[in-house]
């Protein structure tokens, strides 16, 4: 386990915890929100199971306390996610964002945190679920995609549905080209799904 910094103390606002494994653009989106004051809460930690992710760079850089829990060093995901609950306890979080988090969960996260688990997925759910949404849908032919932010359950991106966004396929698309028109999609509703849930509206 690597960590940057000590805990903050705690404010008034709910605390949030962000997991991700790559890029953290939506850990990105999220921060951004609070700092402009159009979300309500605080970063407490990020946490991230990839030593590359360049989400750990953004952290660094908004001065937010990450912690490197790298899925190889545990032989099980129980395992893992018990260390997620203890990070997360020891930094007094109220919510956890799945924020591409690569990871998939088991009930001792979800037990740990119930209705308090959000996740952003690249598709309008329930089609596509899992690994590869955007190139699942592109083989489909869909017209349209999107995006959905949810309730994490032990299913795979089957919890209640809190905001979707659509966004339309065209012909001459790829999959980083759609990744691309997507993923402001998933910045804004990521949000709005956060505010919607801290203001107790779902």
């Amino acid at each position: 386990m690597n960590s940057s910094s000590p805990v903050p103390p705690v404010t008034q606002y709910p605390r949030l915890a962000i997991l991700a494994s790559g890029s953290g653009t939506n850990f990105e989106a999220v921060a951004q929100a609070i700092n402009e004051q159009k979300l309500m809460a605080e970063i407490a930690v990020m946490i991230t199971n990839n030593p590359q992710a360049k989400v750990i760079e953004r952290a660094e850089g908004r001065g937010i306390p990450w912690i490197l829990l790298d899925h190889r060093h545990f032989p099980e995901r129980e395992m893992l996610d018990q260390a997620i609950v203890e990070v997360c306890r020891s930094h007094a979080v109220d919510w956890i964002i799945m924020a591409g988090w690569m990871r998939r969960v088991t009930s001792v996260l979800i037990d740990a945190f119930p209705q308090k688990i959000l996740n952003i997925h690249p598709s309008l759910l329930p089609s596509f679920p899992g690994i590869r949404a955007i190139e699942q849908a592109l083989a489909y032919g869909v017209k349209i995609t999107g995006c959905t932010v949810h309730f994490v359950t032990l299913e795979v991106d089957q919890g209640p549905i809190i905001a979707q966004a659509a966004v339309p396929v065209f012909a001459t698309d790829t999959p980083e080209i759609l990744h691309q028109r997507i993923q402001p999609e998933e910045h804004r509703i990521l949000v709005e799904a956060i505010q919607l849930c801290l203001s107790s509206r779902v």
